[in-house]
């Protein structure tokens, strides 16, 4: 897409509430409600709020489905589905949450609709600790020559390792290694209890650590 998602949201008029306060200038907890307002929200207003949370979203999608060449258009209409349903958002504070969860269910529409199922997850490269855990850890900005060598070589183990997990750990993994959420959010977003969402990152760890351990090893 050639210009940023907030641009397709006009701001060049604000109602008279809004000249003497500019949207930058509100807390998310105040934008996000101002939000809700309206059955659909002032378009000054959102286009701050997709301003601030277009990032996420991006994340979000790239390791859902970093091979989809349409991953722009897929944000498009997260945020569309935003625009037309925030207003049914409870709790302000739990925006981001309940984001993420748009996001995560337009991405299982989309993939049943393709009738397929590949590895649609990437992760930074891990390293093996002391106790045998695996932790997850971003590369330098500057790597050497023999470190992205080595990242590469890695990428590919870890991508064969990723695809033999079910989709519901590679899912779970993502959302809880890579955008950092809590238990309670995962739970909340995949529609599961508290316990599975532990169970099953307990078992994407404890599986990736088993197919990665003799590589790791190796190197």
């Amino acid at each position: 897409m050639s210009q940023p998602l907030s641009a397709l949201w006009s701001s060049s008029s604000l109602p008279q509430v809004l000249r003497r306060e500019r949207p930058a200038s509100l807390a998310n907890y105040d934008l996000i409600e101002r939000c809700q307002t309206q059955r659909h929200p002032n378009k000054a207003l959102f286009a701050e709020l997709v301003r601030r949370y277009q990032s996420h979203v991006d994340r979000l999608l790239y390791h859902l489905a970093p091979d989809w060449s349409d991953r722009a258009d897929l944000a498009q209409e997260v945020w569309i589905r935003v625009y037309r349903h925030i207003h049914r958002l409870q709790e302000p504070s739990r925006f981001k949450g309940w984001l993420s969860r748009i996001a995560t269910n337009l991405f299982y529409d989309e993939l049943r609709k393709r009738k397929r199922h590949r590895a649609p997850l990437s992760l930074d490269a891990p390293r093996l600790l002391d106790d045998g855990e695996v932790d997850w850890e971003i590369p330098t900005q500057d790597p050497s020559p023999v470190e992205q060598m080595m990242t590469q070589e890695f990428y590919g183990q870890l991508q064969q390792a990723i695809a033999h997990l079910p989709e519901v750990f590679r899912t779970t993994i993502v959302l809880r290694e890579i955008q950092g959420l809590s238990y309670e959010e995962i739970a909340e977003i995949t529609g599961v209890s508290l316990g599975t969402v532990k169970s099953r990152i307990a078992r994407a760890r404890h599986r990736l650590q088993h197919d990665l351990n003799p590589y790791l090893q190796e190197g």
